[in-house]
């Protein structure tokens, strides 16, 4: 089973819809706590044959399986095949379906849309996931949405991780890129940061020094008192 052990870095950092085995070395070698692949859909998706090359790729750093639609059967046969060490669930998921997961030894993140609706929606999301993204919504926002560099609501993300449930880890995404992290890091205070478009130069494509030095930030970028 995998271990949720988080880092003692000042804020944890996600590197998503990783393409090429070159990336996925690149920000293990430079700290990244979780890289991420996506099997949603979208210009990121990867085949299984792909994941399992970048999941040999990161050394050991845990990857997360990004999926949508697929069912709770599904997901526990492709994170067998590839090897994944936790799920991000973008698409319709339940408490019970993310028990289930766990109970297989995943690590799991549920999504809450920013701004949220109320309280009791969020505690609803939060239930059984090993951490609750907050993620921005958009107009015509799709269940798997992602990596489209949409901003999210700074103050309003800070008003949801208020809300969350004590116990439960906080992860930002939306827009995030290294000129905006340390000012989302000391206004929302998340625990983990997940980035993918905001360190491309083409969807799926890392720019090796825009990736780098998010990774760099991270380590610095400490929330307000």
């Amino acid at each position: 089973m995998h271990s949720r052990e988080w880092s003692d870095v000042a804020v944890d950092v996600k590197i998503c819809g990783l393409t090429r085995v070159e990336d996925a070395a690149l920000a293990a070698a430079h700290g990244a706590w979780r890289l991420g692949v996506i099997f949603a859909g979208g210009p990121r998706v990867r085949t299984e044959a792909e994941a399992i090359e970048i999941v040999a790729a990161a050394g050991g750093v845990p990857v997360m399986g990004v999926f949508g639609s697929q069912s709770v059967n599904e997901i526990l046969a492709i994170a067998a095949r590839v090897r994944l060490s936790g799920v991000q669930l973008h698409g319709p998921s339940t408490a019970a379906d993310a028990s289930r997961l766990r109970l297989a030894g995943l690590e799991v993140w549920r999504i809450a849309r920013v701004p949220i609706e109320s309280a009791a929606q969020l505690a609803v999301a939060a239930e059984e996931a090993d951490l609750l993204l907050l993620e921005p919504t958009a107009p015509g926002d799709q269940p798997a949405a992602g990596g489209r560099g949409v901003g999210i609501g700074l103050d309003e993300a800070r008003t949801a991780r208020g809300l969350v449930p004590q116990g439960v880890r906080v992860g930002l995404a939306g827009g995030l890129t290294p000129d905006r992290l340390a000012e989302a890091v000391r206004i929302v205070g998340p625990d983990a940061v997940d980035v993918s478009s905001g360190v491309e130069i083409a969807p799926g494509i890392k720019d090796p020094d825009r990736l780098i030095r998010f990774l760099e930030i991270a380590r610095d970028a400490f929330p307000a008192a």
